[in-house]
């Protein structure tokens, strides 16, 4: 089967909400009601259907990076119902205005339950808040159930009364003959807006909205090892659904500042480090910043510029538990300058008894640099 991310036309990094945008401008693309009789479209939908079903769901999808194919070996591994339908239909709902099953025709029910929207924000953490894991405290808008109301837009919080012009159904039908026969044609309903119901006397505390817009302050464990682009999902802290639907999710995309000595490569942790010209000939015990602080660690004689030296599970910790990374550091030898003429001359004497030395590696190298060229 072709890759799940080729199929939505996104990658491994991309956000639920990317995939989610992804997966809605397809399923409109290769929908069978919008693409009769069109076998290639059909095959191409229920492609799009089954790879957002894996990668919108947080194990599947994890199941699949780890796993490819394997993991759900041509269907869904866990015998678990489509976790996403509800939310497919929250994604149709806003291309077509609601749908009643694939390949049926669309039919507009503006009081079925519906899903709450999911909010994305962004939380920037510096280097060590994701190396070590946090506390933050988020703050984000959200819609909330109107409370003066109980969420029915009405003054007094009864029910709205039924749209007795389209009823209920927020739509009304007209039907005329042309030159191609009866044409039945549906148009929002003038008297309730489409909503299919009326609102006598409106709250107001939300003015008929049935929702109020709140900040919402949150706090959040961010664990060990979080990096750039990790998502965590707050269930149900969105925005509030609409006719008893169940509220939206938040989710919470992490940006990790750089820091100014680790370089971090995954789990993996980098940094370079200074030595004198003696250091690295005869050899030494120097100092270095690890995450855990500063420790000892003994260069050893003879040691060259751009040597790697590593520290093996000394990185950071996986997010999923998976371990810990490792740390390394590369030594970078620093040639002396502004040297007093009694230096020179200790190095000139030092430079005449390793010349028959360096004579033989100047050798072997440009005897290499000849056959390369011939």
């Amino acid at each position: 089967m072709k890759d799940l991310y080729e199929i939505l036309e996104v990658n491994k990094n991309s956000t639920k909400a990317e995939i989610k945008s992804a997966y809605r401008k397809l399923a409109k693309k290769y929908h069978p009601d919008l693409n009769p009789n069109n076998k290639e479209a059909e095959e191409k939908f229920k492609e799009v259907n089954f790879a957002y079903e894996i990668l919108s769901d947080d194990a599947r999808k994890q199941k699949y990076d780890m796993y490819g194919e394997a993991s759900f070996n041509g269907g869904a591994s866990d015998g678990s119902s489509f976790s996403g339908f509800s939310d497919m239909e929250d994604i149709f709902e806003g291309i077509f205005g609601g749908f009643s099953g694939f390949g049926s025709g669309f039919s507009k029910n503006p009081n079925r339950p519906r899903k709450g929207q999911d909010i994305e924000i962004y939380v920037e953490l510096d280097f060590f808040e994701a190396v070590n894991g946090c506390k933050k405290d988020i703050e984000v808008e959200v819609k909330e159930k109107c409370k003066n109301c109980n969420g029915t837009g009405s003054k007094d919080g009864k029910k709205p009364q039924k749209c007795k012009k389209c009823n209920g159904t927020g739509t009304i039908k007209t039907q005329h003959r042309s030159f191609l026969g009866t044409v039945i044609s549906e148009e929002i309903c003038s008297e309730c807006s489409g909503k299919g119901e009326i609102i006598l006397e409106k709250c107001e505390n939300c003015k008929g909205k049935k929702y109020v817009i709140t900040k919402k302050k949150i706090s959040i464990n961010v664990p060990k090892g979080i990096n750039t682009n990790n998502v965590m999902t707050l269930k149900a802290q969105g925005n509030c659904g609409e006719n008893q639907g169940a509220n939206g999710d938040i989710y919470v995309v992490f940006k990790v500042k750089k820091h100014d000595l680790f370089v971090r490569e995954g789990n993996n942790v980098s940094f370079e480090l200074p030595i004198s010209f003696t250091e690295a000939t005869l050899g030494a015990v120097v100092e270095i910043p690890t995450l855990e602080g500063k420790e000892t660690y003994t260069i050893p004689e003879g040691t060259q510029t751009s040597t790697v030296f590593t520290l093996a599970n000394r990185g950071i910790s996986d997010v999923n538990g998976y371990g810990k990374g490792d740390l390394s550091f590369k030594v970078k030898i620093i040639t002396p300058k502004n040297l007093t003429d009694k230096q020179k001359e200790l190095l000139r004497e030092f430079s005449n008894e390793r010349e028959e030395n360096l004579k033989a590696h100047k050798k072997n190298f440009f005897e290499k640099v000849k056959e390369l060229f011939e």
